[in-house]
C-alpha cells in the first residue's frame, strides 16, 4: 500500500454503521480508546472484558461522546479456555457476522504462574486465548464482507530475548524472565497473523488478518512492570519520561488503522512511526516472525493445547 503523505489520524476512521466490532480488554488503556473511536464512528462494539462491571463504566464513559452507541458487553477471561468457549458461544448465539475482531487483552506477570488449564498464565493470556477466540469466531468473520482480525502485538516481540521455543512454550525449562515471556507471547501473535493470512490468502474470501504495536503509551498497563522499576512511574519522576511516551489514543491509532484503513491488506503490521511513538505507519516485523516454518510448528501446538482446531470452510471444530 502506498503511505499517506499526512499522518493517520482518528479523523481518517470512516463511517462504521452497520458493522459489527468485538475488542477485547476493552476497559482501559488502548482498548478502551479502541472500543471508544470505533462506536464514535457508529460500529456496534461488543466489549470483551474480564470485569464487567468496569466494562459497565465505560459503556457510560463512551456514551458521553457517542450517547446512541450499542456497547454489549461479553464476560472473558482470556487466561480461561472454558471462558473463551463461553464467550465464543454466547457471541455465536447472538449474531450471524462479526466484521472486526480486535485482539487487544494482555497482561504481564512478574512470576511464573499457571492457569487452571495448566498453562502459563502470560502466554495463556496473550496468546492461547486470542488464539481460540478466534478460531472460534472464524466462521462468524468468514461471513461478513469484508472481515478483519487484528491482533496487538509489541515492539518487544524483535528481542533477542524473546525467542519463541514450542517444545518449551511454558517455561519450564528456561530461566523465568518476565520481559522475555511477554515478548514470547508478542512473538507468537505476530507468527499468528502471518500463518493465519497465508492460510486465507488460499481462499476466496475478503477477510483479513493483521497486526499493530502501540509503541511505548501511558497505560494502566505500566503498572504490570516489575517491582525494580515501578519508582519511574513515580509523579516525582513523571515529567522526565513523560517526553518519551504517547497518550493511549495515539497508542490505539496503530491497531485502529489495521482495522479500518481501506488501503491496508492482509499480512500488514503497524505500529509508530518512531521507535516508540508518533502516528501509524507500515512497520517491519522481525524476521522471526516471517518464519512459516516455525509458525507452522506454533499453529500445531496451539491447537493441540487449546482443542480449537481451524476449518476455513466456514467452520470450525473445537
Amino acid at each position: 500500500m502506498s503511505e499517506k503523505t499526512t499522518p493517520w489520524t482518528a479523523a481518517d476512521i470512516p463511517d462504521l454503521k452497520g458493522r459489527t466490532a468485538v475488542v477485547t480488554g476493552a476497559t482501559a488503556g488502548l482498548g478502551l480508546e479502541t472500543a471508544r473511536m470505533l462506536a464514535e464512528r457508529g460500529a456496534r462494539v461488543l466489549l470483551a472484558c474480564r470485569n464487567v462491571e468496569k466494562a459497565a463504566g465505560v459503556v457510560e464513559l463512551i456514551h458521553q461522546t457517542a450517547p446512541e452507541a450499542q456497547l454489549p458487553i461479553v464476560e472473558l477471561d482470556l487466561s480461561s479456555q472454558e471462558s473463551v468457549r463461553d464467550a465464543a458461544a454466547r457471541i455465536r448465539d447472538e449474531y450471524d457476522s462479526i466484521d472486526l475482531l480486535v485482539n487487544n487483552a494482555g497482561t504481564m506477570s512478574h512470576q511464573r504462574t499457571e492457569t487452571a488449564d495448566g498453562f502459563e498464565s502470560t502466554l495463556a493470556t496473550n496468546y492461547l486465548g486470542p488464539f481460540a477466540f478466534t478460531g472460534l469466531l472464524l466462521d462468524l468473520l468468514l461471513a461478513a464482507p469484508a472481515g478483519r482480525i487484528v491482533t496487538v502485538s509489541s515492539g518487544t516481540s524483535a528481542n533477542k530475548s524473546s525467542a519463541l521455543d514450542v517444545d518449551d512454550l511454558f517455561y519450564q525449562r528456561r530461566k523465568y524472565q518476565q520481559f522475555a515471556v511477554y515478548g514470547q507471547s508478542k512473538l507468537a501473535n505476530l507468527l499468528f497473523t502471518f500463518e493465519l493470512q497465508r492460510q486465507l490468502n488460499g481462499m476466496d474470501t475478503n477477510l483479513v488478518a493483521l497486526a499493530a504495536h502501540p509503541g511505548a503509551a501511558r497505560t494502566d498497563f505500566n503498572k504490570l512492570l516489575p517491582p525494580m522499576l515501578m519508582p519511574l512511574t513515580s509523579p516525582k519522576v513523571d515529567w522526565i519520561f513523560k517526553p518519551l511516551l504517547q497518550t493511549a489514543e495515539m497508542g490505539a491509532l496503530p491497531t485502529l488503522r489495521a482495522a479500518v484503513d481501506p488501503t491496508a491488506r492482509g499480512g500488514e503490521f503497524f505500529g509508530p512511526s518512531g521507535r516508540l511513538k508518533g502516528y501509524p505507519v507500515l512497520n517491519e516485523a522481525c524476521a522471526a516472525a516471517h518464519d512459516p516454518e516455525l509458525a507452522a510448528r506454533l499453529w500445531l501446538e496451539s491447537e493441540r493445547l487449546t482443542g480449537v482446531v481451524y476449518s476455513f470452510d466456514a467452520s470450525v471444530q473445537g
